[in-house]
């Protein structure tokens, strides 16, 4: 059940905000179908724009790197961000498309930041495939599904929800999750993606493809005035549309919300 206007589900905000926020109107200014799901922290207080969507599960894609990075970790294949990572030499482009600015040794950090899919496929077979489902099960992370195939989150068959997406994430800042508080923090760390003087937002973009449609999104949380704004926007379209905003409105559209939401400035 989709609602246009936030006054359904966030009554408890001032009359004045509920009465400016239209929360459907940065999907239509990019274009694109597609949810956004929040948790205020303090007031334990979900904000939804669609909370159909919010419970369809979809592949990760590069949101995934964020329990990647720490299975990778807890399982000692990398002792922490710096780790570097030989360039594997070729990668398909067909499939993975042409980005030659990643085709190099990098650490764990600069994969993460710059989303370098090879770097994590590379780790993930040293993980395998027996050790990722125990974590998966641990960390109750989406349909719980892995392949044989080393890249099981851009096409499948892993699948997750935006509202177990944001479920993950608070976990993970309860240091409720099968993690060492010190890879906890390694991840924190690695997440910084805005720091102001009022706010810090911590977070991961992800472009998965499935059943003919590409899948955008962007997962993470913002620090601000001792509150935290977990979020997971995922926005949809058919793969024969070229449009070249998509990448772009993944995190448009959430800032925008964020801002009317005064969540951040």
């Amino acid at each position: 059940m989709k609602q246009i206007f936030l006054f359904t589900l966030i009554f408890f905000l001032p009359i004045i905000a509920i009465c400016q926020i239209d929360i459907q109107k940065p999907f239509h200014d990019c274009g694109f179908a597609g949810s956004i799901t929040i948790f205020d922290y303090n007031q334990n207080r979900w904000v939804l724009n669609d909370s159909t969507d919010s419970e369809l599960e979809e592949v990760p894609a590069s949101t995934f790197k964020i329990i990647n990075l720490l299975i990778a970790l807890e399982t000692g294949v990398i002792k922490d961000e710096n780790d570097m990572v030989k360039w594997v030499g070729t990668i398909d482009t067909a499939v993975y498309g042409y980005r030659p600015s990643t085709y190099k040794d990098m650490t764990v950090k600069e994969a993460f930041e710059v989303s370098a899919g090879w770097v994590f496929i590379e780790l993930a077979k040293k993980v395998g495939k027996e050790r990722y489902l125990e974590y998966l099960r641990a960390c109750d992370y989406g349909n719980k599904e892995v392949s044989d195939e080393a890249d099981f989150w851009n096409f499948g068959p892993l699948l997750i929800s935006p509202k177990n997406q944001v479920n993950f994430l608070i976990n993970a800042y309860e240091s409720n999750l099968p993690f060492s508080k010190r890879n906890l923090a390694i991840l924190k760390r690695v997440m910084v993606t805005e720091k102001t003087d009022d706010y810090t937002i911590y977070s991961k973009t992800g472009w998965g493809k499935r059943n003919g449609k590409d899948i955008g999104w962007w997962v993470g949380y913002v620090e601000r005035n001792k509150n935290i704004y977990f979020f997971a926007t995922r926005i949809v379209k058919n793969q024969n549309d070229k449009s070249k905003n998509f990448q772009a409105c993944r995190i448009e559209i959430t800032k925008q919300i964020l801002k009317g939401l005064g969540f951040i400035e």
